[in-house]
């Protein structure tokens, strides 16, 4: 008998009919004679409703309120799961975060998950019930809701499955499974059979919305084997590794984009020691993830200093860059919202050279313009006008040659 986590989306169970199509499927894996947690989100849009209500009320609602409310809706979904599968003779029991005991930092928001207790799902699987848990949220150590941050689901699922030492943790989702671009941008991407939880990484953070970032980290660190698969198809879906199987390992896995970036920098800052942190340090204490970051040095002993953030995050990055900029007596400071990020991911690069110069000559084939460059080990990331994204992921993905039988 196997330990299954399965974890269901928003579009999965985004009505009525697709929350019952999830308990026949759930009934499916608990008749082959798996023991089974099910993850589920809010139905599809139902957070978007929320978070607007919120700001017809208040226009900044404070954090730990916004969470008590938008923590409702993965409750919904788990109690019209178990509704479900009860009534079709399975026994279920919904649970919140808080009743299984996930325990976060106290980050409304974007909370951390710290520590599960998973004592009373164990119990409940001993009792033969199909255990169905809210996604998304739990609670810090006052008792407040915490949320996760978008497609925070995701992590709550890899995060039982690793507390659960589950024999597989499985994502369903309304793709079959990571492609090698995204298949509405590029008709004749890929699906991927598997790749490696490097690639996975990279690509998540580089805005695959397959996986939330998060949940591959939990997933790597603690060696929860994951699979991505399709709500609606039957299919192997894609499987997450830990190794580099394949003798001749492509050298690019996949191509990935994001629109929701924004790019800032100040000018003429001095060149010294500490500059960056005094920069950068109110940035990453206001909670404002940075990106790429780039520092020039100008001949008259100033330097600038570029980075990106989240589209979100923009607004208040600028404030806070602005504060910084007269503490430190710069000359300017510059911000640009409508870029684009666009990654090249492989773990083929380490073995192979030129992979850089032949994404910036198809990129320059197609006369778009290159603004910032960022590399690590397996991922060359390139920020580009919003307007060019399209084009250049479907330039580098024939570049590559990822629609072929086997990638360039």
């Amino acid at each position: 008998m196997a330990l299954i986590v399965e974890k269901y989306g928003g579009t999965s169970v985004g009505d009525i009919d697709r929350i019952k199509t999830v308990a026949d499927k759930v009934i499916a894996a608990k008749k082959r004679g798996d023991d089974l947690v099910v993850v589920v989100s809010a139905m599809s849009g139902e957070t978007n409703r929320l978070t607007s209500m919120a700001h017809e009320v208040s226009e900044v609602p404070p954090a730990r309120e916004l969470d008590v409310l938008l923590s409702t809706g993965e409750q919904v979904t788990i109690a019209l799961l178990s509704m479900a599968l009860n009534a079709k003779g399975c026994k279920a029991r919904s649970c919140t975060g808080s009743q299984v005991h996930i325990r976060t930092d106290s980050v409304h928001g974007k909370a951390r998950i710290l520590d599960i207790d998973g004592a009373r799902v164990r119990a409940d699987l001993a009792n033969d019930y199909v255990v169905v848990i809210a996604g998304f949220q739990g609670v810090d150590e006052e008792q407040n809701i915490t949320t996760l941050g978008r497609g925070g689901s995701d992590t709550t699922a890899v995060a039982m499955a690793s507390a659960l030492q589950a024999d597989e943790c499985r994502i369903y989702t309304d793709v079959e499974g990571v492609y090698t671009a995204d298949p509405r941008v590029v008709p004749e991407a890929r699906l991927l059979r598997q790749i490696t939880v490097e690639e996975m990484l990279e690509l998540a953070s580089s805005g695959t919305k397959v996986l939330q970032t998060r949940s591959v980290e939990f997933a790597g660190k603690y060696k929860v084997p994951l699979r991505v698969l399709s709500s609606f198809e039957e299919g192997p879906g894609t499987l997450i590794t830990y190794e580099e199987t394949s003798v001749e390992q492509p050298k690019i896995s996949g191509i990935a984009y994001q629109t929701d970036e924004a790019k800032l920098t100040i000018r003429g800052v001095p060149d010294q020691p500490g500059v960056a942190y005094q920069i950068l340090g109110p940035v990453s204490d206001a909670h404002i993830n940075v990106d790429i970051i780039i520092q020039n040095v100008s001949a008259d002993g100033t330097a600038n200093v570029t980075f990106t953030v989240q589209k979100n995050d923009y607004a208040k990055s600028m404030e806070i860059l602005n504060e910084t900029a007269e503490r430190l007596g710069a000359v300017e400071v510059i911000g640009d919202d409508n870029i684009a990020k666009v990654s090249v991911v492989g773990v083929g690069m380490r073995s192979h050279a030129g992979i850089a110069s032949k994404m910036f000559k198809s990129l320059a084939d197609e006369g778009i313009n290159i603004q910032m460059i960022s590399t690590s080990e397996i991922k060359i990331s390139v920020i580009v006008e919003n307007k060019y994204t399209e084009l250049a992921v479907r330039a580098l993905h024939h570049a590559f040659g990822l629609g072929k039988e086997r990638a360039a």
